[in-house]
């Protein structure tokens, strides 16, 4: 949003500077973001006229003007410009000027000529050169023949003006208005705000209402729709007074019907729109539903097709417009058009900017209804705008207005006292400043007494419904800065982080010392990347909760698995040749107790990991070898054992995503804590990766149940070890988990531990079975074991293992 200095003051008195009206706006919450000056540049262009032309003694192309600049002497400039004449005013850079494109202007001579400034065109003032003659911008600018001589030239251009560019939050949206900023500085200043006097007259005996009809068919979506009909519309330019205040805006004149209609907007904060009357099926427009599949022509001559929620304004028989972002082609008014229908309606925001975001395009219209616009404005502001448009001898008004509303708006009313509001600001004011203060921003206040208050709030203010908002109203005006500091008090307890986020902590500090890079993810996904992950249909995974209003069409879920994320991401590194990958991410998923959703989700934190590519990192002493399984299940043995899970085991297990054979489930007792394993090739090439992958993912509330609360200090042990080794032949599918099972709880109170060093499969143990070799470790904190002791543990543990396993001890 911005606003100039001179289209304030047609609202409100000012005679403070640009810089002190910004400083007090922006300290009132109204921020001021720049201050641009529209005559940077143009400090030493003023006007002169040209009194006489000579042509240059040594060219054929360049004259010798003489130039009246007010003064008593003239001031003689050589130009190669052709188009200019005696009796001509021009904009004359004087030596010194600096001007808008960094092209300094110094005294020199042109084929030995003296020339003492420089005359300017349009494109070297930095003014708005579309619709001017080509002569205009590459030859010399020529003003009007009335113009006084010896004046700033910027203030003949209506250049001589101050922006003000506000970097607005979206809860004010009554300050996307000039009326609005104006309200702001006269409450600022103590000053008077003159509202404009909104009258048009009529055309008696032609009624709008018998020339064209206006319904509502979605009430939720469209709560006012109002119309004025205008007649004898002569489409011109637009007066000179109105294309500065459309400038100030950064808005580019286009002619004086649609300049009228975006005057409004910004003078009232009402967005409208100009039909073709004669161009409008039927003369009807009806604010609905588009319907799947239509087709609809926008002014950018661009052919959206609908999906069926966006809201349109039709005729008889299609859309005409995108409701509150763009009109449509097929009812756009041009030089040929003789009667318009003026629009002002008051559309829900959310669904403009849900239907804006989706097909990519904004308006200044789109903004304001997306932020809330004023439904009381509607009337005032096609009133407004046929006023205008009459005033300049472009139209004449139907007699009446159109207006249909279902619901009219129900004021919003509060209390507040002076106590509460001063012990919440910290600062006593008294009651009469603060109902004076809310008064000069148009808030009606009647006392009730014993210092209490009741507000009715104006309908331009959507933001104000508590008595805290009113609080924030009376603090601003009264200045921030003008509210003295003090100390907090109370009392002082020590700040801590509960045992979730230590333990979170914890873990991202293990898998970083591991070697792994933490990601960042969205908390989204899509049917697609589920698919990508070959989530069975019926799985819980698949209920995920869909997003109202989703960033992008690409990720409208909540995600239910970290899968997703890790390796998307995966393949995003792939793809741009980063083929080494050991990557972690600790994030919430979601998962809804019912859809639609009635109550908050149920949130689970998760630990996912992701591993590929070459075991080292290339070098001259390096192989390149990949990572494996191994790797992948070491990384989280070693990560289990660093945050305290103990006495876990390891088994074979199942997963949709994940490659059969190659799955681990990690368990304590029957919970899983976690599932390792190789991506499948076909989730892999869902994905675009052409490389084996391993992941793991796992429950933090699970592993912190789990994990060690306390560490014990052991000494070294004093006595030394015994070693037996054990090589038994097994049925093929029986896993190490399941033999090391039976080896440990058969093993006594010295044994320790079992380490898997060789497996063996061959003709030489016969078909479907295999030789597993194990190292078993015995040894006692108080003395040194008997060969004795050892042996009876071994026996104990090889006769288990034939009883339960069916092993046989291998020769």
């Amino acid at each position: 949003m911005q606003v100039s200095i001179k289209w304030l003051k047609d609202y409100v008195d000012i005679d403070e500077t640009a810089e002190e009206i910004a400083d007090r706006l922006t300290m009132a919450g109204v921020p001021v973001e720049h201050i641009v000056r529209a005559d940077k540049g143009l400090e030493k262009v003023i006007t002169g006229r040209i009194e006489k032309i000579t042509p240059h003694p040594d060219s054929d192309h360049l004259l010798v003007c003489q130039l009246n600049m007010g003064g008593d002497a003239l001031l003689q400039i050589v130009t190669g410009a052709q188009n200019v004449r005696e009796g001509n005013v021009v904009p004359v850079a004087m030596v010194g000027a600096v001007l808008p494109d960094g092209k300094k202007i110094s005294k020199g001579k042109l084929r030995g000529v003296v020339s003492n400034g420089m005359m300017c065109s349009a494109g070297e003032l930095a003014m708005d050169i579309e619709g001017l003659p080509d002569e205009q911008v590459h030859g010399i600018y020529i003003l009007p023949p009335d113009t006084p001589v010896g004046i700033p030239a910027a203030q003949v251009l209506g250049l001589d003006d101050v922006v003000l560019e506000f970097e607005l939050t979206a809860n004010r949206a009554d300050c996307f208005s000039v009326i609005g900023i104006a309200r702001e500085v006269a409450a600022l200043t103590g000053r008077k705000l003159r509202m404009p006097s909104i009258e048009v007259q009529e055309s008696a005996g032609v009624r709008a209402a018998d020339l064209v009809s206006i319904h509502i068919d979605d009430k939720e979506l469209c709560r006012r729709f109002s119309a004025r009909v205008l007649r004898d519309v002569k489409v011109a330019p637009t007066p000179a007074w109105m294309v500065d205040r459309l400038r100030g805006a950064g808005i580019r004149s286009i002619n004086n019907v649609v300049d009228v209609t975006n005057f409004v907007m910004l003078e009232l904060g009402q967005p409208l729109h100009a039909y073709d009357y004669d161009r409008i099926a039927g003369h009807t427009l009806t604010a609905r539903r588009a319907h799947a599949g239509e087709q609809l022509h926008t002014l950018d001559d661009s052919n959206r097709i609908a999906v069926g929620d966006e809201l349109v304004i039709a005729d008889s028989e299609k859309p005409t417009g995108l409701a509150g972002i763009m009109g449509g082609l097929i009812s756009e008014v041009t030089d040929a058009t003789t009667a318009v229908v003026l629009e002002a309606a008051s559309f829900h925001g959310a669904t403009i900017r849900r239907t804006a975001r989706r097909i990519g395009l904004h308006s200044e219209a789109s903004g304001r209804f997306e932020r809330g616009v004023d439904e009381t404005e509607t009337i005032r502001a096609v009133t407004r705008a046929a006023q205008l448009l009459a005033e300049m001898g472009a139209c004449t008004a139907a007699e009446g207005t159109i207006d249909i509303y279902p619901a009219p708006r129900v004021p919003t009313v509060l209390t507040f006292s002076v106590r509460a509001v001063a012990e919440r600001i910290g600062a006593h004011i008294p009651g009469e400043w603060m109902a004076s203060a809310l008064r000069s921003l148009g808030f009606t206040i009647e006392e009730q007494g014993g210092e209490t208050y009741r507000v009715v709030v104006p309908s331009w203010r959507g933001d104000v419904t508590l008595m805290e908002d009113i609080s924030e109203e009376v603090a601003r005006l009264y200045g921030f800065d003008n509210i003295a500091s003090k100390m907090p008090s109370g009392a002082v307890l020590q700040g801590s982080v509960s045992e979730m986020q230590a333990f979170v902590d914890t873990m991202r500090e293990t898998f970083a010392s591991l070697g792994m890079t933490e990601e960042l993810s969205f908390s989204f996904t899509s049917e697609t990347a589920l698919d990508k992950l070959c989530v069975p249909m019926d799985s819980p995974l698949r209920r995920a909760i869909p997003i109202m209003n989703p960033l992008t069409d690409e990720y409208p879920l909540v995600r239910t698995t970290l899968l997703t994320s890790i390796l998307e991401n995966a393949a995003r590194n792939v793809a741009r040749k980063n083929l080494d990958l050991r990557l972690f991410d600790i994030a919430p998923v979601f998962f809804p107790k019912a859809l639609p959703l009635t109550e908050l989700a149920e949130e689970k934190l998760k630990a996912a990991g992701l591993l590929t590519g070459r075991r080292s990192p290339i070098a001259w002493d390096t192989d390149n070898t990949v990572v494996d399984f191994y790797d992948a299940k070491g990384v989280l043995e070693r990560f289990l054992t660093v945050i305290g899970v103990q006495k876990y085991t390891v088994e074979r297990g199942e997963h949709f995503a994940m490659h059969p054979g190659k799955t681990a489930f990690f368990k304590k007792g029957r919970d899983v804590i976690a599932v390792l394993g190789e991506i499948h090739p076909t989730v892999a090439a869902n994905f675009g990766i052409g490389q084996n992958v391993y992941v793991f993912e796992m429950d933090a509330e699970t592993l912190l149940r789990y994990r060690r609360k306390k560490s014990t200090i052991k000494p070294l042990p004093k006595y030394p070890a015994s070693a037996r080794d054990l090589a038994i032949i097994v049925d093929a599918d029986l896993t190490t988990a399941e033999i090391e099972r039976v080896i440990a709880k058969k093993g006594g109170k010295y044994f320790r531990h079992a380490t898997l060093f060789d497996i063996y499969a061959g003709k030489q143990v016969g078909e479907g079975k295999k030789s597993m070799a194990f190292h078993l470790h015995f040894q006692s904190d108080d003395k040194t074991l008997t060969d004795e002791e050892v042996d009876a543990a071994f026996a104990a543990i090889l006769q288990a293992v034939e009883e339960q396993l069916h092993a046989q001890l291998r020769g």
